[in-house]
């Protein structure tokens, strides 16, 4: 046995980390996402002016191409690696693979894991590369300025959409799952590592759909807005470059396709709030969006 097949060896007999999504329904009306229109981008974090703050109170979101460099990116697909490369996980860090790649996952190596993750909760403190991401200098003046006062992120994820079992996320509003206060903001911030379309996950928005205030969701394919909420009401597309960037307001309905192609759809996802602003409680959270969202986690 060469070298080279020693290594290969030792990758296949890593530990498992993580475990599965539970089962979930991707069946979907196509419709759900139907590409009305392709929303407009600025770009770079540099550009966010007067201008680009009216449109987020209007839309509820911006999109922004090249806000992060190809290094950066290239950084944190490298630390998503080395942390699904890990023998074990600190207590409270969650890795989920995708549920459909149960039969796929014994057929990888350690080192082509992250082709099956679904997603990656409360880890960044696990590497430098990734804090640096969450408080990144041309981001925290943008995210001042839209919360009122400095931000405190409260909720890190990545949100993998593996080549051709990706899932849909159904429509939903991001408040609905946090323990914020009704009364606060709160901004998302959703980082593309690769390229971005309709046909593997891009994310789409209804635009204005923020000043509705909080939607009932229920447990159907997901914790969701009803798709009778959604369907044949204006939606736009955002598929981004590799590097883009959307930010966007904790109220405004957004959801993803499935991942039906052979492209790997990456993204980082983090929330903020105001500094000052104290969790409230779940019975509050539950009563705002419904009761049947118990335990749901985005």
């Amino acid at each position: 046995m060469g070298p080279a097949d020693s290594k290969s060896t030792i990758e296949e007999t890593k530990p498992l980390i993580g475990t599965f999504e539970r089962e979930m329904s991707d069946d979907y009306p196509e419709s759900l996402y139907r590409v009305d229109a392709i929303a407009p981008k600025f770009d770079g974090l540099e550009s966010i002016n007067e201008e680009a703050f009216e449109f987020y109170e209007d839309a509820g979101f911006l999109a922004i191409e090249n806000a992060f460099s190809p290094e950066e990116v290239q950084t944190v697909i490298d630390a998503l690696q080395d942390i699904v490369m890990r023998d074990s996980l600190p207590p409270g860090v969650q890795l989920q693979y995708e549920y459909r790649a149960k039969d796929l996952l014994p057929t990888l190596a350690a080192s082509e894991r992250l082709d099956a993750v679904r997603k990656f909760m409360l880890f960044v403190h696990l590497d430098p590369r990734l804090e640096a991401m969450v408080y990144h200098p041309r981001l925290m003046p943008i995210l001042n300025r839209l919360l009122g006062e400095p931000p405190s992120m409260f909720q890190d994820m990545a949100l993998l959409k593996p080549p051709g079992i990706g899932r849909e996320k159904p429509w939903h509003q991001d408040n609905a799952y946090f323990r914020v206060p009704q009364s606060a903001p709160v901004v998302g911030v959703w980082v593309a590592l690769d390229e971005t379309t309709p046909e593997n996950g891009c994310m789409f928005f209804r635009p204005g759909g923020h000043k509705e205030g909080p939607i009932p969701h229920f447990n159907r394919r997901d914790w969701q807005i009803c798709d009778a909420d959604i369907l044949g009401k204006e939606s736009v597309a955002v598929p981004l470059k590799p590097g883009g960037c959307l930010i966007f307001n904790g109220l405004t309905p957004h959801g993803t396709p499935s991942n039906r192609t052979n492209t790997r759809r990456r993204a980082l996802q983090f929330h903020y709030k105001g500094e000052s602003v104290l969790m409230s409680s779940d019975e509050e959270r539950l009563a705002t969006f419904g009761s049947e969202g118990v335990g749901a986690s985005c």
